[in-house]
């Protein structure tokens, strides 16, 4: 099911095999970000972390993320949250086109 994002503020997008395989923890994002339950939420294969009313501390968080290994935009990606009130956007993971297998044929 697709996650709404904010329109007031960034929205932190995770892939979450990226999460586990650098073995982040939700507590870190609590406690760099100040988050609530409902600003932590996982849906399918994304974490959509935010809104974040926190600019520096959302670019500390960024600035985290790429020290551990994890790459801008093909692992993470944060949205703006600037667009008007009357429009709504959802995220969602797009299946994965290609697999670690070797096909069979």
């Amino acid at each position: 099911m697709p996650l709404q994002l904010s329109h007031d503020a960034p929205t932190l997008l995770i892939r979450k095999r990226a999460f586990e395989r650098h073995a982040l923890a939700r507590a870190d994002f609590d406690v760099a970000l100040h988050l609530t339950d409902q600003e932590f939420r996982v849906e399918g294969d994304l974490i959509a972390v935010g809104p974040i009313y926190d600019s520096e501390g959302l670019a500390r968080v960024i600035a985290d993320l790429e020290s551990r290994g994890l790459t801008y935009f093909d692992d993470f990606f944060d949205v703006s949250g600037n667009w008007p009130d009357w429009l709504l956007l959802y995220a969602m993971v797009e299946r994965e086109r290609f697999t670690d297998s070797t096909p069979t044929d």
